[in-house]
């Protein structure tokens, strides 16, 4: 079993966070590779990918998609 942690993506679930908003404001400044909290399209590829046939012998991982933020230890 693998993980994908996400950085903040605007969706319909995300406007039932309270304090969402504060994510979005800064993530994109603190994130070295930058940050869109509109375009899902890293975190849905990054997805497929893990479920495909690429990482046979991969488990137990924790793959950040996020821009670098988590890298930067803001």
């Amino acid at each position: 079993m693998n993980l994908i942690a996400a950085g903040p993506i605007r969706t319909m679930a995300a406007k039932s966070i309270p304090g969402f908003s504060a994510f979005e404001d800064v993530w994109d400044d603190r994130a070295p590779l930058g940050w869109d909290v509109n375009d899902s399209a890293g975190v849905a590829r990054t997805t497929v990918a893990m479920l495909s046939d690429w990482f046979p012998q991969t488990t137990g991982e924790i793959v950040h998609v996020d821009g670098g933020y988590h890298a930067i230890g803001a």
